[in-house]
């Protein structure tokens, strides 16, 4: 067996793996986005845009521009909790705490992420814990209308998608040299500046990822919205569950491959911004 035939035949696994997982279920969506929807609720295969253009009706602009500005904030919000987080752990934090205090990192995992949802629910509503602490220290006279808003949605979201931003950003900054930060402050820089100059570039990557892995799943969230948004906070994915929920197959499917295509878009988009900041930096 030739070194070909040997690489085909190592990598043949993975690569059906894809085919059934990834492509099949793929290719099947946009099969069912190009069909139709029959008088008695039978998919009709007629391959028409219709579906494409019902889910750009200006009815769904309002879910598609809270998607987008819950993510982003969301991403944001991690990214600022976070780094500081991660910079402890990995460059300040003394040996013994690291795992204990990793370990604290990924706790919320060990639970179901629909308990955790539910948690908030006991802490944000009319009756909660936060209302009833402000109205015993007499904080505030009415309760606080906390639940069922997109500030309970961000809440959720940000404590939802938080250790996945802490994670490779303290990987990022694990891996950093330590002897470089002491010779930017041997050669006088300040703190601020060895921040700016050493630390932050080297741990973008790590960054990057973060920003990836918290922006992504933020832009398509459903539990989150339904449970602590309620009808006032609907977002994409809220709207891709009630047209498969409704039997509404194609519009679903159309919708969802909008958002898919607009991941990849904006993945393009970021990675070819990174590529021309890299070109201009050498």
């Amino acid at each position: 067996m030739n070194r070909r035939s040997r690489g085909t035949s190592l990598i043949s696994p993975a690569l059906l793996w894809l085919l059934l997982f990834i492509v099949a279920p793929l290719a099947i969506v946009v099969v069912v986005s190009l069909a139709a929807r029959g008088p008695y609720g039978k998919t009709v295969y007629t391959f028409s845009p219709t579906n494409f253009l019902r889910a750009l009706d200006p009815l769904y602009l309002r879910a598609y521009w809270r998607s987008a500005w819950i993510a982003t904030t969301t991403t944001l919000l991690c990214a600022v909790v976070s780094y500081p987080v991660a910079y402890y752990l990995a460059l300040r934090a003394p040996e013994r705490w690291k795992r204990p205090l990793l370990l604290l990192t990924v706790i919320p995992f060990w639970t179901s992420f629909l308990i955790r949802t539910y948690a908030w629910i006991l802490l944000l509503r009319s009756e909660g814990v936060i209302n009833s602490v402000l109205m015993g220290t007499g904080s505030i006279g009415v309760p606080l209308k906390l639940l069922y808003s997109d500030f309970a949605v961000l809440v959720g979201q940000v404590y939802g998608e938080l250790p996945f931003m802490i994670l490779p950003i303290y990987v990022a900054l694990d891996r950093l040299d330590v002897r470089l930060l002491e010779a930017s402050q041997d050669l006088g820089a300040n703190r601020f500046w060895t921040f700016v100059k050493i630390t932050l570039p080297l741990s973008r990557p790590g960054l990057i990822a973060g920003i990836v892995l918290v922006f992504i799943p933020s832009l398509g969230a459903f539990i989150t919205p339904d449970l602590l948004g309620g009808a006032k906070s609907v977002m994409i994915g809220n709207l891709i569950v009630n047209f498969f929920s409704g039997a509404q197959y194609t519009r679903g499917a159309a919708a969802a491959l909008l958002i898919a295509v607009l991941i990849v878009v904006l993945l393009v988009v970021f990675r070819r911004s990174l590529e021309v900041e890299d070109a201009y930096r050498a």
